[in-house]
């Protein structure tokens, strides 16, 4: 069992995670659900070990402390991380990027046999196993990174933004080849935005918000959660109903029935997910209804002023013979009408066809 306690992360000053306490079973599929910048892949590479987590951050695999542990040690006791990258080597063939996940002590004696079941749980990449990898798909290409993660022989194998990428059909195949890997008894810490697939998958869910945990409840109640629907699923962006004092809901420790939100520090509330939709209202230092009254005043006060303003007389046009109108110089634009009135007079010159003075270059000569 992977469990976590008050993991916090900081980047300098910036913090990106703090007190975050989850738990993820063997043999179950759990989902972390947040928008972009959230910390989530935070959250898995402080766990993987990529990221230093803060001091008092206990991570815990099979009740060992693996916090601070290297990464390499800590794939050594049992954890897999799948990037969101997906981090395969690309000109290398399916086959050897596979037998390069079984390089870790505790895989080697199982490498045939995980093998086998990594390709008999996609069939396509036994099918391409001489292929190079930059000449597939990327839904192939997740399915060998998840393939190579599998040939680790892990316990708990967590995925960051595993559908980041793919096309509708390839999600679906996707997210059921998790299914089958989570029924060889391997754990799943699965960070996704894909809401709607993940917890259809899943059997429990946190929701992770601006570095906190939010709120926490299984899959099924998730996906029925109005406030859930409002913030991941599309909902259209109905305002949540008023809850019952009371719901069950599997917090962090799946084993306890968490009634409401005295009892459950992750119950899901309408405050705890206000974060995830800003209003614009919230955001600017006025109401739309007054930039919009501001803006129809501003444009009917320029319509009157020019409809009422004088127009400029026009210059009299002058014969092509004429010298140019004397224009008088107004300081700062002395340099500009001296200009304008040097190409009044060469337009008037050329058009009465006098010829250019002796020393002056031809249209040809380049300049």
């Amino acid at each position: 069992m992977l469990e976590t306690r008050d993991l916090s992360v900081f980047y300098g000053a910036h913090r990106a995670l703090e007190g975050a306490s989850v738990k993820v079973e063997k043999n179950e599929i759990v989902v972390m659900l947040g928008a972009n910048g959230a910390g989530k892949s935070t959250f898995l590479r402080a766990i993987g070990g990529i990221t230093p987590a803060a001091e008092g951050s206990t991570v815990l695999l099979d009740g060992a402390d693996i916090t601070g542990h290297s990464p390499d040690d800590i794939v050594e006791a049992g954890i897999a991380l799948v990037p969101e990258d997906r981090g395969i080597f690309a000109d290398l063939t399916v086959r050897e990027n596979l037998l390069l996940g079984a390089y870790p002590e505790r895989a080697r004696a199982h490498e045939a046999e995980n093998l086998e079941r990594v390709l008999s749980l996609f069939p396509k990449l036994g099918e391409r196993q001489s292929q190079a990898v930059h000449t597939m798909s990327g839904g192939e290409r997740q399915m060998v990174a998840i393939g190579r993660a599998m040939m680790s022989h892990p316990t708990i194998l967590m995925l960051d933004e595993p559908s980041l990428g793919l096309s509708p059909l390839l999600c679906k195949e996707l997210f059921r080849s998790l299914e089958q890997v989570k029924d060889t008894g391997v754990g799943i810490f699965l960070v996704e935005q894909n809401a709607k697939q993940s917890l259809a998958i899943a059997d429990r869910g946190y929701l992770l918000d601006n570095g906190h945990i939010s709120g926490a409840d299984s899959a099924e109640a998730l996906s029925r959660d109005q406030a859930v629907i409002d913030a991941y699923l599309g909902g259209g962006g109905a305002k949540t109903p008023a809850r019952a004092p009371a719901r069950a809901a599997a917090a962090a420790d799946p084993s306890k029935s968490n009634g409401g939100g005295e009892d459950n520090p992750y119950a899901i509330t309408a405050a705890g997910l206000a974060g995830t939709k800003p209003r614009i209202e919230d955001v600017l230092p006025v109401s739309i209804d007054d930039l919009v009254a501001n803006a129809a005043n501003v444009s009917s006060d320029h319509v009157a002023s020019t409809r009422t303003a004088a127009p400029e007389a026009a210059p009299a046009p002058s014969a092509p013979t004429a010298a140019p109108r004397a224009r008088p110089n107004t300081g700062a634009g002395d340099e500009l009408q001296e200009m304008l009135a040097s190409f009044e007079k060469a337009a008037a010159d050329a058009l009465s066809g006098k010829t250019r003075p002796a020393g002056s270059g031809s249209d040809n000569d380049g300049h």
